[in-house]
């Protein structure tokens, strides 16, 4: 933004952008340099489960200091951890994000996009409209019992590191080394890719 746009319009209904409003995005515009690589892992087994899943890569790109880079494809997952049947089953992607947030106020955001589509937290590995969790934060290593970096069954889980492969076949995870490693050595069953499904990267 320039000063520039302080200047009279030719449409009388337009006000004139203030010179203080001016200098106040071109500050916030400066904080976009050197963004931080994060990697967003996204899960939902309860309603309209793709377009959860799409709602949150959008409410994600509509963060201040967020730009999503890059969108996954769709797996379909079993639940984990509980007994076979007893849960619909997962749509997971993985979305790549260039962020000026740090971990704490990304961490806030996925909350609250939970938060916004109903997600319930009343049973460990229960059902959820959807489940938004920071996988890894640039080379961040951190054993925070608020917020694990990366995170601590990101090596563990398929339906993280197929997804990720996909998006980046070069990815590492900090701490553990190559995404396509660690997938090798993982049980993939329960997890299938969708084909037919996509989500989209924000214009």
């Amino acid at each position: 933004m320039t000063a520039s746009f302080t200047e009279s319009h030719s449409d009388p209904t337009v006000q004139p952008v203030p010179a203080s409003v001016v200098r106040q995005v071109d500050a916030a515009d400066t904080t976009l340099h050197n963004p931080k690589r994060a990697v967003i892992s996204l899960g939902s087994n309860l309603g309209n489960r793709l377009e959860t899943l799409q709602g949150a890569v959008d409410a994600l790109e509509d963060t201040p200091g967020v730009r999503v880079k890059a969108v996954s494809p769709v797996y379909e997952t079993e639940p984990w951890g509980v007994p076979a049947d007893s849960q619909p089953s997962y749509f997971n992607a993985v979305v790549v994000l260039k962020t000026t947030l740090p971990p704490s106020s990304l961490l806030e955001r996925a909350h609250a996009v939970e938060e916004a589509f109903h997600r319930v937290r009343e049973e460990r590995w229960g059902p959820r409209t959807i489940d938004v969790d920071i996988v890894s934060y640039a080379e961040e290593v951190s054993d925070d019992p608020v917020l694990t970096l990366p995170h601590p069954r990101a090596h563990e889980r398929a339906f993280v590191l197929a997804p990720w492969h996909d998006v980046d076949p070069e990815a590492q995870l900090p701490g553990r080394g190559p995404v396509a490693a660690l997938l090798e050595s993982v049980a993939p069953a329960g997890v299938a890719p969708r084909a037919d499904l996509e989500l989209q990267l924000p214009e």
